[in-house]
C-alpha cells in the first residue's frame, strides 16, 4: 500500500515538473517566477489510516484551513475523525478465552506547517507541492464488548495524547477556486477537494 502511494505521488512530481511553470520577465530582462498564495484554503479530504496496532487501513475523514504565515509557508488548523474495531484475546478461570470485540474512535486536533516547493521545483501554475508536518492531540474514546471484563486500555496505542504526523503531497488546481490533493503521510493518508477563496 506504501509502496503504491509513494509511486503515485512520484508520478505526480515527475509530471507536474514537465509542464512548463508560468514565467515573466522581470524588469532586469530575467526570467521571474510569481509569488503564489497558497492560504484561504478550506482542504476537505477523505482517505485512509494505517496504524500498526490496528494490522489494517481504516477511513479518516479530515478538514483543515490554510493560511499564508511567510513566503511558501502556511498554517492550518485542523480536525481528523477516524473509528475502528479490533479485537483482543482475553480469558480467566471465570471467562471463557476467546477474542472480545472493542471499538476506539480518535480525534485528532491541531496545526498543520506545510512548505511550499513550486519555485524550487518550477511547477506549472495548476500543480502545487509540499511537505508538511502535524502537531497536535487526539482524544480517544474505547468501547467494549459485553461480557469483557479485562483491561480496558488498548495496548499499544499511544496513550499520551500526543499526535504528530509527517506529510508529503500535491494538489493540481482544477480551476483558480478548487483543486484535488493527494496527501500522503506516516499515520493519515487522505485525498480531496481544496476550496480557494
Amino acid at each position: 500500500m506504501k509502496t503504491l502511494t509513494f509511486k503515485m505521488l512520484l508520478l505526480l512530481v515527475v509530471f507536474g515538473t514537465s509542464i512548463s511553470a508560468q514565467e515573466t520577465i522581470s524588469s532586469n530582462g530575467r526570467k521571474a517566477y510569481p509569488t503564489e498564495k497558497y492560504g484561504n484554503t478550506l482542504n476537505l479530504g477523505a482517505g485512509i489510516g494505517y496504524y500498526g496496532y490496528v494490522g489494517h487501513s481504516v477511513p479518516v475523514i479530515h478538514v483543515n484551513y490554510e493560511f499564508d504565515v511567510a513566503k511558501n509557508l502556511t498554517l492550518a488548523p485542523f480536525i481528523t475523525y477516524y473509528s475502528y474495531q479490533n479485537y483482543y484475546y482475553w480469558g480467566n478461570p471465570h471467562y471463557p478465552y476467546r477474542n472480545y470485540w472493542y471499538r476506539q474512535t480518535v480525534i485528532p486536533i491541531g496545526v498543520k506547517g506545510t512548505y511550499y516547493f513550486d519555485q524550487l521545483l518550477r511547477a506549472g501554475s495548476r500543480w502545487d507541492f509540499y511537505l508538511a508536518g502535524s502537531i497536535g492531540f487526539a482524544f480517544r474514546s474505547t468501547t467494549w464488548e459485553n461480557g469483557y471484563y479485562g483491561e480496558t486500555v488498548v495496548q499499544n496505542s499511544s496513550t499520551s495524547g500526543l499526535y504528530l504526523d509527517a506529510h508529503i503531497g500535491a494538489e493540481y488546481h482544477l480551476n483558480a477556486k478548487a483543486g484535488l490533493f493527494l496527501d500522503l503521510s506516516t499515520g493519515i493518508s487522505t485525498f480531496g477537494l481544496a476550496l480557494h477563496f
